[in-house]
């Protein structure tokens, strides 16, 4: 099928699985007029690649990893125990991130706190007014 037609089936978006092309993790054969022709066993790939992503790997990551995985019905599983290292190591790394964002919480809660309990006063309301956002 032609590329509008898969990022139909996929929920995709071509520019997005142009970039999945790039990276390796898709490869549609390419009629002589240079159009991208998927088979339907890309539409498993993709979503291979999606619930990998929301796993939180990179698509490099995936790249080296998608290849020895199954589809199990409802999720991918390894198609050996050898991958199960290169998972553990990914889910540490996801662990060391989320412990980062929780202590940067805690910091910006501390500044939160001491903010409002020192009663701090804006000696220019007009030098504070404006925001983040």
């Amino acid at each position: 099928m032609r590329m509008g037609e898969f990022s139909r089936r996929t929920g995709v978006s071509q520019r997005l699985l142009r970039y999945y092309e790039e990276q390796g993790l898709l490869k549609p054969e390419r009629r002589p007029s240079g159009y991208r022709e998927y088979a339907e066993g890309d539409v498993a790939t993709v979503r291979g690649i999606r619930m990998l992503l929301g796993a939180g790997l990179s698509t490099a990551v995936i790249a080296e990893l998608l290849p020895c995985m199954v589809d199990a019905g409802r999720i991918l599983a390894p198609a050996c125990s050898g991958m199960l290292p290169d998972l553990r190591r990914e889910r540490e790394r996801i662990d060391e991130a989320v412990s980062g964002l929780l202590s940067a919480r805690d910091r910006l809660d501390a500044i939160i706190d001491a903010t409002a309990q020192d009663g701090v006063v804006d000696p220019d309301p007009d030098a504070c007014a404006t925001g983040l956002a």
